[in-house]
């Protein structure tokens, strides 16, 4: 079937011409478990300003039935996703009955089988159009209205949804109940939800919250075992939001459904649901729980911002995810033991949005949105890194009283309603008395990363786009060398104003542009401070100073100005001396993604073993052995690298690190197929069969490189998790070129029939591209296959910005 995208054109006339009274949506989900039939009859009451008007209601499902106001319609009529609505009264009810075996692909909704013991579990993920796959709507943001969903499903099922159920019962169909929901608040039609299978159910109740936490039955020891950390996790977030926004969550009931091969989380109002990756097979790190936390916390944020208040079109699509991802991290910082969580972000997680902010992929934080389709292609690092960055500069800009007092104006104001961004621009002009039209164009309507120098007494902003630099306002840190310390000097707050702003800074050895990160700025640093601050970054006291030394050396690779074995010795050198947990991880990440991608292959070895050697020191540091170890295994040498590691694995029993030791020995030419095969058998993890594929994907050779392949792109056999994103970085294995050539323009062919929601097919396309061992040939052809309108936009976008990346690695390789 092709379907057409709805246009921002068409959505706008159908706003004005319909007002949506509410949906009734009866759901039959007997047919999955033991096939893919999913059936819905979706009845919308709705009024039309204009009677006597057309329009369409949106439909991708096979439809079988539908009435108009009693009148029984020409189901053959429905094309393209739409079936055509003429003759409009004034109060309208329209019934249609749909169904779809589409259920397997993830597409709105995925059935999936647990391998362990076969329970059947299933969940919708409907942003950004995909509600239209399920059941009858207008699914545009801004025909909110409440939903009354009504599910029967198999009598050993439980079933979740946006509200508590008001009734179960067992259903006249044999081996069934019927499950009826309280009516949702007035919603979008993308953030409602239904879940089912034999999930393991656990309630509490917390400051006046039923909370709910759900998983499948194989992964009740997880759950349970983190429990505590997300209950806590959770009444923090309730509480701070609900007093930072003036406005709790109306709502007695939330609930969070852990569900199978999810690639991400989903905002669903009163039920997120998360990919259930999340629940650690192996007891978690730090920074793996610090992940977690903001994957919680930015869901919850959404119930305000994207939920509460929805974006009109998919245009101000940023006003839900920047402001999602800001307000977790603030929340974490604020609310939680991960009181660090700013520096952890810089460090790790704001260089994908340098990555595409300064390449081709570009574009505004906002920015026209055609159609729905167009929606798509800004879920990126843009619209997410790039949009909260540029929010906590907002917060520094008018300053945080007024930031807060103009965001609880604007959840007051727009409650349950939607907004375009001049709405939340003029809630924080007012709180701060100033007209911010100015600042809103420069930060959200132009594309680009200014970058910071100083010279001298002089700071230089350089615009990506040749107009005036974007107002900045930023701290300079000045250093001092005292003995064996750094000593810091002072904090001098400026306010950059056009390319040059002179500034008054104390004598010092050492200048930190954007100390504390306050902007979106790559810098520059002088040469002296350069120097310096490779060198002593392990002596700065402040986390986010050492953070913001190793931002910048992801910042200078992409600029074309660092060569990566200077990087990389100096990320080897700070992690023999790093302490904190919240930057253990960071830095041994950034320090393994430089040493093993950006390095020469020529030099990748050494520096990966100098990388060991600073983790086995760091493994000696009980807070930080788990990360330092797992460090250890993926790049372990010598002999002494592995005789810690065959130490810490045989007294621990951890099967975690015993999987990276397999994958480091199956890339260093020693797979050991048995031993992967005795793991297997004793590994409780349900998807430890991707571990085994990280064998194989490490392998140099033929036959194990092809079953990782049929997994990704045939059999679609690859959970969509963080587990995916590192299965790629292991099957692009720099020592490995001549046997991966062929297969960098096989990636390419596979994008046009890149199967799957939008989330699973963008974690496939970035795992899998093959920066390690991409040459010239094959970044001519995939910057060709980007201008491909075969390929969908969202992985055009994706492909130019990864190709940017390439293309500065093959020239950092040179210096």
């Amino acid at each position: 079937m092709t379907l057409l995208s709805l246009t921002q054109i068409e959505a706008a006339e159908r706003s004005r011409l319909l007002e949506v009274e509410r949906y009734d949506i009866e759901v039959d989900m007997t047919g999955l478990l033991e096939g893919e039939r999913f059936a819905s009859v979706s009845t919308i009451t709705f009024t039309c300003r204009e009677p006597g008007a057309s329009t369409f209601v949106d439909c991708v499902a096979d439809v079988s039935r539908a009435s108009l106001n009693g009148v029984e319609l020409d189901v053959s009529t429905a094309r393209d996703g739409r079936l055509p609505l003429t003759g409009l009264a004034a109060d309208n009810v329209l019934v249609v009955e749909a169904s779809t075996t589409n259920t397997g692909s993830g597409e709105g909704i995925l059935r999936t089988v647990d391998p362990t013991d076969k329970l059947v579990y299933v969940w919708t993920s409907l942003e950004t159009d995909e509600a239209r796959k399920l059941w009858a709507c207008f699914d545009q943001p801004d025909l909110k209205a409440p939903h009354g969903f009504t599910v029967l499903a198999p009598s050993t099922w439980t079933v979740t949804s946006n509200s508590a159920p008001d009734s179960v019962e067992d259903a006249a169909q044999a081996d069934a109940r019927l499950w009826r929901f309280a009516d949702t608040p007035r919603l979008s039609t993308y953030v409602v939800v239904v879940n089912a299978g034999p999930f393991h159910e656990i309630r509490q109740q917390h400051d006046g919250y039923d909370l709910g936490f759900f998983c499948r039955q194989s992964l009740v020891p997880h759950l349970e075992r983190d429990l505590e950390e997300l209950v806590t996790l959770t009444r923090q977030g309730l509480a701070f939001f609900g007093e930072k926004f003036a406005m709790p969550f109306p709502q007695e009931r939330y609930d969070q459904v852990f569900v199978p091969n999810l690639g991400g989380a989903m905002e669903n109002w009163g039920c997120v649901t998360y990919g259930d990756s999340q629940l650690f097979r192996t007891p978690p790190s730090h920074n793996q729980r610090a992940v977690r936390a903001e994957f919680v916390l930015h869901e919850m944020a959404h119930m305000w911002f994207g939920d509460l208040v929805t974006m009109q079109w998919w245009d101000d699509l940023w006003l839900n995810e920047a402001f999602a991802s800001w307000a977790s991290n603030w929340a974490m910082a604020r609310a939680t033991e991960f009181s660090d969580q700013w520096a952890s972000f810089l460090a790790l997680y704001k260089r994908p949005a340098y990555e595409m902010d300064m390449g081709p992929g570009r574009h505004p934080i906002r920015g026209e949105v055609a159609d729905v389709n167009g929606a798509m292609a800004n879920f990126d690092a843009i619209t997410y890194v790039k949009g909260q960055s540029v929010l906590h500069q907002l917060m520094a800009y008018i300053g945080e009283d007024a930031f807060v007092e103009g965001l609880r104006a604007y959840f007051r104001d727009h409650a349950f309603g939607n907004t375009v961004l001049d709405d939340l621009m003029g809630a924080y002009g007012e709180a701060a008395g100033r007209d911010l039209s100015d600042w809103t164009a420069a930060w959200l309507d132009r594309a680009g990363t200014d970058v910071l120098s100083l010279v001298g007494s002089t700071v230089h902003v350089e615009s990506a786009d040749d107009l005036e630099p974007r107002p900045h306002r930023i701290d300079i840190a000045t250093y001092a060398v005292d003995g064996e310390a750094m000593r810091e000097v002072a904090v001098t707050p400026v306010q950059l104003a056009g390319a040059t702003t002179e500034v008054e800074l104390p004598e010092g050895d050492l200048r930190l542009l954007n100390a504390g990160d306050l902007t979106f700025a790559a810098v520059r640093p002088d040469a002296a401070s350069l120097d310096l601050a490779l060198e002593r970054v392990g002596d700065l006291e402040d986390p986010l100073a050492r953070a913001l030394v190793v931002g910048t050396i992801t910042q200078l690779l992409l600029l074309g100005e660092l060569a990566p074995a200077a990087g990389a010795t100096s990320l080897a050198r700070a992690l023999r001396t790093e302490g904190n947990p919240a930057l253990v991880e960071p830095f041994l990440s950034v320090g393994h993604h430089v040493a093993d991608r950006w390095a020469r292959p020529a030099d990748s070895p050494t520096l990966r073993s100098a990388l060991a050697d600073a983790a086995a020191i760091l493994a000696q540091d009980p807070a930080n052995r788990q990360p330092a170890l797992r460090t250890l295994a993926g790049n372990a040498t010598t002999d002494e690298h592995w005789a810690v590691l065959d130490e810490a694995s045989a007294a621990a029993g951890d099967s975690d690190l015993a999987w990276r030791m397999l994958i480091r020995r199956a890339e260093l030419g020693q797979r050991d197929d048995d031993a992967v095969d005795r793991l297997l058998e004793r590994d409780a993890d349900p998807d430890a069969g991707i571990k085994r594929l990280k064998v194989l994907a490490a392998s140099p050779d033929q036959e194990a490189k092809e079953a990782v392949w049929r997994a990704f792109f045939v059999d679609y056999a690859v959970p969509a998790s963080r587990d995916t994103l590192e299965l790629g970085a292991i099957f692009w294995r720099p020592g490995q070129f001549e046997l991966l050539a062929p297969y960098t323009h096989r990636y390419l062919e596979e994008l046009p029939v890149l199967k799957g929601g939008m989330l699973n097919q963008g974690v496939v396309i970035r795992a899998m591209y093959p920066h390690a061992v991409g040459d010239e040939s094959f970044l001519t052809a995939a910057l060709a296959a980007s201008e491909d309108e075969s390929i969908s936009l969202y992985a055009r976008n994706q492909l130019r910005a990864q190709s940017f990346v390439l293309g500065r690695l093959h020239r950092a390789r040179e210096l």
